[in-house]
């Protein structure tokens, strides 16, 4: 009988490789096949995207060493790994439905009666003044002691107590069960047991979505610290000269050689710089206050940045290659399409509710009223149970929830194709900002070279008394603002740089396969992007 045990364990583990789940195949990228090209984009190059990481595209030290000590501290990636633990262990207890759960007990029991007494009066015996009898009870024997006589005769009175005996037994006994054990013939367990593997591994690819937000955002904070403190620098610089021009203008107009208005004037770019010089310092301690907040812990001076003309030079672009199927290695994309891939999966567990349960009882193990002979051979014991259900009326529950999942494998779909849409367009958005930041930015240093040389032309000519002071006004106001859109210009080239990280960073440790993503470590989960 034990051999026949094993034997049912044995086949239901063999035909339990059953599944009703439809066969997983991957859509058709709902993108055109290649990212976009024309006058607006860059030539780019045929061959894929290489797998990167932030050390290739940021290369300061600076920055790269306030990077890590933020995926150190950050609180949304110990958020993410909460998250990937969770659904670690989900998926564990889930996968535990696949084997019986065995349990094991011991047991010792004692039975029997025991001593008791009862009080019984009897009378009898003679003696002289003080006397002893004995008496008999009903089924007991009783002595009794007492008695007063009179004439050489008494009477005795006796208590005596009963005694009852009955016999006693002892039971030991180990045994090893299992109670109600599906044995998963319609693929119910598997199914669900691969969609919480599939929202593992979705969750793994949410956390590294989230590192590369965070290494995107301490990249554009620190450079937005960069523009600031360039800004800073130039509203700085025409405060001081500003201050200059006040000082000379009013000195021309106590020598009656200058009118009051252009006093007025000059003031008015002095006011304007200092206003703005105060702005930027308060935006300095919002940068600070911003980047400690993504990293998570205070940041030292010193990794901070001079200018956005020293900062620029360190980030470097990315070639994005044609071919769109890139896209398919971004975190959210990847996660989106294991979330797919586990409403996939549902479906089978849901159409195997629509079968028969089998399920297995099961109990073998030792029983004895003596310890010293439990585990010998007459001892051992065992039975067998297993048990048919089917639920006969569910009011269409069962083909209901079929549906359910059919439409949440539909609402699935969709969402995975809209996070590919959305790739495209971020990329093309980029890559359309890479290929003429360059021709803006050319323009903008030329222009900010020509300002340049017409405020100090305007100003000699003004000093020396053959130009009007309105003219060196006007010079003054348009180096100034070509300067501070010059800065805003190159903040916007190194930030689509950042952008493009983003957009085109792809995961080296997975696969895009046309099954899907594959991980490709050993234990096969997807890990964390490496240094």
């Amino acid at each position: 009988m034990m051999r026949s045990l094993v034997l049912i364990l044995a086949a239901s583990t063999a035909i339990a490789g059953c599944s009703l789940a439809p066969k997983y195949a991957r859509t058709e990228l709902p993108v055109p096949p290649s990212l976009p090209v024309g006058d607006a984009y860059l030539r780019q190059s045929e061959a894929a995207l290489p797998a990167i990481t932030y050390r290739d595209v940021f290369k300061d030290p600076r920055l790269q060493q306030i990077i890590v000590q933020a995926l150190a501290n950050n609180r949304d990636l110990r958020v993410a790994a909460a998250n990937i633990a969770s659904t670690r262990a989900q998926y564990r207890i889930q996968r535990a439905d696949l084997l019986p759960q065995v349990d094991a007990s011991g047991r010792y029991s004692y039975s029997g009666g025991g001593r008791g007494t009862r009080n019984t009066v009897t009378s009898g015996g003679t003696g002289g003044n003080t006397g002893t009898g004995t008496g008999t009870g009903n089924t007991g024997t009783g002595t009794g002691t007492g008695g007063v006589g009179s004439g050489g005769t008494g009477t005795g009175a006796g208590t005596g107590s009963v005694v009852s005996s009955s016999s006693s037994n002892s039971a030991f006994s180990v045994d090893l069960g299992t109670t109600a054990f599906e044995l998963d013939l319609f693929g119910r367990i598997r199914s669900l047991t691969s969609a919480a593997l599939d929202r593992y591994f979705a969750t793994e690819a949410a956390a590294r979505a989230t590192r590369l937000t965070l290494v995107g955002d301490i990249a554009d904070a620190w450079l937005t610290y960069a523009s600031d403190q360039s800004l800073l620098k130039i509203a700085q610089d025409t405060v001081t000269s500003s201050q200059r021009s006040v000082t000379l203008t009013n000195a021309r107009l106590r020598g009656g050689v200058a009118p009051r208005t252009d006093l007025r004037q000059a003031q008015q770019i002095l006011f304007t710089a200092q206003s703005d010089l105060a702005q930027q310092r308060t935006a300095l301690a919002q940068d600070v206050n911003a980047l400690q907040l993504l990293v998570g812990a205070p940041v030292d001076a010193s990794l901070l940045p001079a200018s956005i003309e020293q900062a620029l030079p360190t980030v470097a672009a990315l070639p994005a290659g044609l071919d769109s199927s890139i896209l398919l290695r971004r975190p959210d994309v990847v996660e989106s399409e294991y979330q797919l891939r586990a409403t996939n999966a549902e479906i089978g567990a849901a159409r195997a509710e629509l079968f028969p349960k089998i399920s297995l009882t099961g109990i073998l193990g030792f029983a004895s009223t003596s310890l010293t002979s439990l585990f010998s051979g007459g001892a051992f014991n065992y039975s067998v149970a297993p048990s048919v259900s089917y639920p006969i009326f569910r009011a269409g529950a069962g083909i209901a929830g079929v549906a359910y999942s059919k439409a949440q494998r539909d609402a699935a779909l969709a969402t995975y194709e809209k996070t590919i849409q959305t790739a495209f367009q971020e990329t093309a958005d980029a890559l359309a900002r890479q290929g003429t930041i360059a021709d803006q930015l050319k323009a903008n240093q030329n222009f900010s070279e020509a300002a340049l040389d017409t405020y100090r032309l305007s100003d000699a000519r003004y000093r020396g008394g053959i130009d009007t002071f309105l003219n060196s006004l006007d010079a003054q106001r348009s180096l100034y603002t070509a300067q501070r859109n010059l800065v805003a210009t190159q903040l916007v080239g190194a930030s689509n740089r950042v952008t493009l990280y983003r957009v085109l960073g792809g995961d080296s440790t997975l696969e895009a396969t046309a099954g899907g993503p594959q991980p490709v470590t050993m234990s096969g989960a997807p890990r964390p992007e490496t240094d």
